[in-house]
């Protein structure tokens, strides 16, 4: 077992940083325990390894424990997973400077969520392969498919993780999953070939650069604009790519903004004055911000195990 003891130079709310990196409640690379410990598995570029972090807040102190081949790699990179090089001051000079030009709930929410930051882990193919699964299907259902490819194909957390956790397979693991696991994962033909495809270039995604990421990602067959984003603000940490495209969030900002639902274009209309920040401006909006009341027919669930 390693640790490192780190102090952040300002305000950083640990939970809601590592939270878009969970994929759901029994995601097997991602626990957050009793004690408010947060867990995670990474196949670093050392070999597998468990981080476990949690929060001194008297002495404002990010304490991390890490095991298995890839730990001292883990610790090394823990300031970049919680956001230490995320610009968020130019943020809070672009909210100040547009004053009444911008939107009071953006700027109540800045004040509210100062350390709010986005963090970047570095681990391009790991990023990818959730936000495929879960391209056109509800939540649950991608979360299903991660929770059994990873029980299946992922190897045990090093060290004393909590039961289950599994750490991310290789690409060569991806690349020789059978058909039938895919079907019994319930993640249809497309979505397989895109993974598979993907995991024979994880190597030169991982070398590429956050400038260069947009243009490879989308250069794979059945990687578009929605998932190149998820998977940039994950990997990349990029505090301005949006998912458009997505199912909720034109409604989220729209309602938040203007208090009227909204369409892609209407989105990023409304995000424009904060460019640079438009990832940011959601991840508030979705901490704070207001949604229209539910009516009408939901995005169905579609079991492909049935099919």
């Amino acid at each position: 077992m390693r640790e490192r003891r780190w102090r952040p130079d300002g305000p950083l709310d640990v939970e809601p940083i590592l939270a878009p990196h969970r994929r759901g409640s029994g995601d097997p690379a991602w626990q957050l325990t009793a004690d408010r410990a947060i867990w995670r598995t990474s196949r670093t570029p050392e070999g597998p390894g468990t981080l476990r972090v949690t929060v001194e807040p008297r002495e404002a102190l990010v304490v991390a424990q890490a095991w298995g081949p890839g730990a001292a790699w883990m610790l090394e990179t823990l300031p970049q997973l919680l956001g230490a090089h995320d610009g968020v001051g130019d943020f809070r000079r672009l909210v100040e400077g547009l004053g009444y030009a911008g939107h009071e709930l953006v700027r109540e929410l800045a004040s509210r969520h100062q350390g709010l930051r986005v963090g970047r882990t570095l681990r391009v193919f790991e990023a990818l392969v959730p936000a495929v699964l879960e391209q056109k299907v509800v939540g649950r259902e991608a979360w299903r498919a991660w929770r059994w490819l990873l029980s299946r194909y992922g190897e045990p957390a090093p060290g004393p993780a909590p039961a289950m956790m599994r750490v991310f397979p290789g690409p060569e693991v991806w690349r020789k999953i059978p058909s039938w696991d895919w079907h019994r994962a319930g993640a249809e033909a497309v979505r397989a070939r895109t993974i598979v495809n993907a995991a024979l270039h994880a190597e030169k995604l991982e070398a590429a650069g956050a400038a260069e990421a947009d243009r490879l990602l989308r250069a794979l067959p059945g990687v578009g604009v929605w998932t190149s984003a998820e998977i940039r603000q994950r990997a990349h940490g990029d505090p301005d790519a949006v998912s458009v495209g997505d199912y909720h969030l034109p409604s989220l900002v729209g309602w938040s903004l203007t208090g009227r639902r909204t369409d892609d274009a209407g989105m990023l209309e409304l995000l424009a004055p904060y460019r640079g920040h438009r990832h940011r401006i959601i991840r508030l909006l979705e901490l704070g911000g207001r949604r229209p009341p539910a009516r009408g027919p939901r995005m169905p669930a579609r079991d492909y195990r049935s099919f």
